[in-house]
């Protein structure tokens, strides 16, 4: 039987984990060509985005009770298929609606992976471990929203928009062939009922825990301003400041540098620190970089530092926040972790969808409603964390 902590599961559940970035961040740079293949607008192209959050966000609540009662690796496993197949649906798109109905397909498929992937980590690493191990997957993980951009926006110049789409279909059959060479079942708990009740009877039990949704209202403040960033960069380096695809696809993973080093930090300290305090330092790095952002476009100052320079700060920010908030929310609830991890999943991507088409019907022509946006969410995950974590005791249900 495969050792769930051997090297190859750890690559294995990286990538799956990193089915949501990659979808999202691998066709970035054609975005704009999209709006001019498909004669359509900025709006509808950015709903490819964010209807492909809101099905990612609503297909977590089905897997994640399904893994706790069937096990991780069979829904896993179906979950993956699925992300493959719309994935080529998607590369054979011939119009706007067509792309927007398979990229809603795509996100059922995959947000599979990092649900099951967030809950296997906790079937096998516990808590605390479990958020030291997540923090790693993170670190390894940044290197698809960090190289990317970069290949997408070559592949973009040289072969068009579908191209971006094989890649990611082949990715997908990478992670399906990985699950079912390596992968064993990791869940003990499996075998006990599924009925809509029990499964409103758990939710309400995470929805009693101040700390739970203190540290998952942190999740997805700070997630959804990355996502502000990831729905509305590509228009504000392109068209607003200029930038060919190619070199937008550097400036993105300029930012993801952030990220990585604040996961690796989060990695080495968090077990000294504790998870807590590793949350709440990176939630104010979020709102200090995102209100220097904002001060800077509505000053008139748009440059590619002025906005490059305060986002990487608050990917640092994220780094430290997402891995621990993660293990703080589902850590204490290891018999029910898919079924925690898909709720706080869900409530990651339905903000994030939200503020996606927000940024899409407030975009102007200028960086200051992504600015904005970016730091009303880094003000709103320290206030999570100050009025709902901080005081109760930190991961536990209460």
């Amino acid at each position: 039987m495969p050792n769930p902590k051997s090297a190859i599961v750890s690559v294995l559940l990286t990538l799956a984990v990193a089915m949501g970035p990659m979808s999202t961040d691998f066709y970035l740079p054609s975005l704009p060509s999209l709006v001019e293949y498909f004669a359509t607008d900025v709006a509808s192209v950015q709903l490819t985005l964010s209807v492909f959050l809101a099905g990612f966000a609503v297909g977590q609540l089905v897997y994640g009770p399904l893994s706790d009662r069937f096990g991780r690796r069979p829904v896993m496993l179906a979950g993956v298929a699925i992300f493959t197949l719309a994935s080529v649906a998607c590369m054979l798109a011939t119009s706007i609606e067509m792309l927007i109905a398979a990229r809603l397909v795509q996100a059922i498929g995959a947000c599979a992976g990092p649900v099951l992937g967030r809950a296997v980590v906790r079937d096998v690493y516990g808590r605390e471990g479990a958020a030291r191990m997540l923090a790693l997957i993170g670190a390894a993980m940044a290197l698809a929203p960090l190289i990317g951009p970069i290949v997408a926006g070559y592949l973009t110049v040289w072969f068009g928009w579908r191209s971006n789409f094989l890649v990611l279909t082949l990715y997908g059959a990478l992670i399906l062939v990985g699950i079912m060479a390596a992968l064993a079942e990791t869940n003990p708990h499996r075998g006990e009922a599924t009925s809509l009740g029990q499964m409103l009877r758990n939710y309400r039990t995470f929805l009693k825990s101040r700390a739970w949704l203190g540290y998952v209202l942190c999740n997805s403040a700070t997630y959804a301003g990355l996502f502000a960033f990831i729905s509305g960069s590509s228009f504000v380096f392109i068209k607003v400041l200029g930038l060919p695809p190619h070199l937008y696809g550097l400036c993105f993973a300029a930012a993801v540098t952030g990220y990585i080093a604040g996961t690796i930090f989060s990695a080495r300290t968090v077990m000294r620190l504790g998870i807590e305090r590793m949350v709440l330092s990176g939630a104010a790095i979020c709102a200090l970089a995102g209100l220097t952002m904002a001060g800077l476009a509505l000053a008139g100052i748009e440059t590619v530092w002025s906005v490059l320079g305060p986002m990487m700060l608050f990917c640092a920010g994220v780094g430290l926040v997402m891995p621990n908030s993660i293990a703080g929310a589902i850590g204490p609830f290891p018999t029910m972790a898919g079924a925690a991890s898909a709720l706080l999943g869900f409530t990651q991507m339905t903000i994030a969808a939200a503020v996606g088409i927000a940024v899409g019907a407030a975009f102007d022509g200028t960086a200051r409603p992504m600015a904005v946006i970016i730091a009303f969410m880094g003000m709103a995950a320290l206030a999570a964390h100050l009025m709902l974590v901080r005081g109760s005791e930190a991961g536990e249900a209460e």
